[in-house]
């Protein structure tokens, strides 16, 4: 189970005292498989505070790009998250029931039309889908079509025949934000600005993730679509909240070991998107916490990393 706490750390880094590091628990620590809840915590941070020093050696690319690319990321996530329970029963052919949220089943096949509802040829969620699998493997030229056709989707509902109105008018997740649907055309157009970017500056440069980020991609399917846990069930939302919280922190860990602004890029990004659609969408925002509250939580994170970055940078001066 040791070996558990060294995937937090990079690769070189494991291969470097990897082994050391796991003779020390084992002294530190005889007879346990899993070191005290404190080491946990301390090692967990150590493996993210490494991560982000290779991050920020790295010379292959410029840092302002990688920061888009990670908003880029954070976004298609975000259109994603609504979406997840219609893609998982859409590509498995499954009729979720009385538990598809906030909108008719269209049938066996993607063809079909559902009782009262429009004929559409594919789910919404692909688009989204396709566009964060295409960033996570540095394609940002096919991320780019995805998400122009997601303006074109929102633009056109419920007018428009290629995708119905089956599941883009479903409820999006509470998190720290409103709900938003295909229809808030802010966070598709803004993802497919980044795209743009991506696309049109050497776009060979971007960073390759591993296929191991699949399987979050997978498991969120599956808790979504396979044990039908709903985008306004109080698990989905709680659990929502501490993913956003654990983002953040993760964030602001990683900047103020570095002294590097890319991790701000896709924090703005994420504040820019959920307040807008709480400011333009009063009536949509499902109320789990204060206004204020959650203005304060979206938008508190960005000084708090520009800060951390400059003491970092101060103390790098001084030393």
């Amino acid at each position: 189970m040791n070996r558990l706490l060294l995937a937090a750390y990079p690769k070189e880094h494991r291969a470097r005292q990897g082994d050391e590091l796991l003779a020390c628990l084992s002294e530190a620590y005889p007879g346990r498989s899993w070191p005290p809840a404190r080491e946990v915590a301390a090692l967990t941070r150590a493996g993210v505070q490494a991560r982000a020093r290779a991050v920020v050696d790295e010379t292959a690319r410029p840092w302002w790009l990688d920061g888009i690319h990670l908003a880029a990321l954070v976004l298609a996530a975000l259109a994603l998250v609504p979406y997840l329970q219609d893609v998982w029963h859409w590509a498995l052919r499954v009729d979720p029931g009385p538990h598809a949220i906030a909108f008719r089943f269209s049938g066996w096949y993607p063809w079909a039309q559902g009782e009262g509802g429009r004929t559409r040829l594919l789910p919404y969620g692909l688009l989204p889908l396709v566009c964060l699998l295409a960033l996570l493997r540095g394609k940002a030229w096919v991320a780019l079509p995805a998400a122009a056709t997601m303006i074109y989707a929102g633009a056109s509902f419920p007018h428009g025949t290629l995708f119905g109105d089956e599941g883009k008018a479903g409820l999006g997740y509470y998190g720290l934000g409103a709900p938003i649907t295909a229809r808030d055309l802010v966070l598709s157009a803004t993802l497919c600005a980044a795209c743009a970017v991506l696309a049109l500056y050497r776009p060979g440069r971007l960073r390759r993730r591993s296929y191991r980020w699949l399987f979050p991609l997978l498991l969120a399917l599956f808790v979504a679509g396979g044990l039908h846990v709903i985008a306004v069930s109080p698990a989905f939302q709680r659990g929502m909240f501490l993913l956003e919280i654990a983002g953040l922190l993760t964030a602001w860990a990683a900047t103020a070991a570095t002294g590097d602004h890319r991790w701000l890029i896709p924090v703005a990004a994420f504040a820019f998107v959920r307040v807008q659609a709480i400011v333009v969408q009063p009536d949509g925002f499902m109320r789990s916490l204060p206004d204020l509250v959650v203005l304060l939580l979206l938008v508190a994170p960005l000084p708090a990393l520009a800060i951390a970055a400059q003491r970092r940078q101060d103390r790098a001066l001084l030393g």
